[in-house]
């Protein structure tokens, strides 16, 4: 095979959006409104009461399915963080085998596509999802192209905000196969340190930095390149400060740092990265060509990095 293509980034976000301010009086925050604000997060989407993760995993695979993208789908990866809440207490377990990949897969008339499940691998999960798809294409020289889907939805009365990020209610999916499509898919690469998986919010945030840095620039060195030489970094939506310093630490051109939905969507779990991503190629500026690193950090602790080149 010539080459693995990802394509058809697309997102769903929770229904109602809140400021920060207005979620603090709520008690959906542990930090101080003012403090969050300093870290650049505004705005946040939070699912209504009858709102579930399926929903906006729906959501956001009928775009794509608007666009004709959802065409000889033989797998999908379904990546989640979070399981679903259970209203009642269970005592047929099958009531928990009611899996979210296999209802896309019937209301969607993906009648050969097999499913995969991936979980534990928490905010980089897509990314998972990612280097599964790209695995499967390379041992099954048959297929054609797999539908990738992350989402997830906090529980009624969560806490919306993790390490200091302020949390959204979302999803995302894309499309990776052989054809050739936006963007090429180089590699994916992945740390799991385990023995911080019960880590705190400060020291989750002091191995950031450390991880991050090794992440992207052993990403880079799989396709023959240095963090410098990466066009484009696309990351979750952290404190803005956060890559501020790692672009010094990379020596990478701070404005090659690419994130502007943090402000309106805050941290949307494993589905940020993509919604960061299908900006930036909205946005016209990368060019066919261009490298990008999509850099995910988290818990379990986990750190994924996606590298890929602009075709189109």
């Amino acid at each position: 095979m010539d080459g693995v293509y990802l394509g058809s980034p697309a997102y769903a976000l929770g229904s109602r959006k809140q400021h920060v301010r207005e979620s603090a009086e709520a008690g959906l925050l542990r930090s101080a409104a003012s403090d969050l604000e300093a870290a650049g997060f505004r705005w946040h989407h939070v699912c209504g009461p009858d709102e579930s993760a399926y929903d906006l995993a729906r959501q956001a695979v009928a775009e794509i399915a608007g666009n004709g993208g959802l065409r000889d789908i033989d797998a999908i990866v379904y990546a989640t963080c979070l399981p679903e809440p259970q209203q009642h207490p269970v005592r047929d377990v099958k009531m928990l085998m009611d899996f979210p990949a296999s209802r896309l897969q019937a209301e969607f008339g993906l009648r050969d596509a097999i499913v995969v499940g991936l979980h534990q691998q928490a905010c980089t999960g897509m990314l998972g999802a990612l280097r599964v798809a790209k695995a499967l294409l390379v041992s099954e020289p048959s297929w054609r192209r797999i539908l990738c889907v992350t989402a997830d939805r906090f529980p009624d009365g969560a806490w919306y905000e993790q390490a200091y990020n302020v949390i959204s209610d979302g999803a995302a999916a894309c499309v990776v196969g052989r054809e050739p499509d936006v963007c090429r898919l180089l590699t994916v690469h992945h740390i799991t340190n385990g023995g911080l998986g019960r880590a705190g919010d400060d020291e989750t945030v002091g191995t950031y930095f450390a991880y991050t840095h090794r992440i992207v620039r052993e990403t880079a060195d799989r396709i023959g390149a240095t963090p410098p030489e990466l066009e484009w970094i696309v990351p979750q939506n952290t404190h803005e400060q956060a890559w501020r310093i790692l672009a010094r630490l990379l020596a990478v051109d701070h404005g090659r740092v690419w994130h502007p939905s943090l402000p309106d969507v805050g941290h949307v779990i494993s589905a940020d990265v993509m919604v960061n991503l299908a900006a930036l190629l909205a946005s016209g500026q990368a060019q066919p060509g261009d490298r990008i690193a999509l850099a995910m950090a988290g818990f379990g602790l986990n750190w994924q990095c996606a590298a890929l080149e602009v075709t189109r």
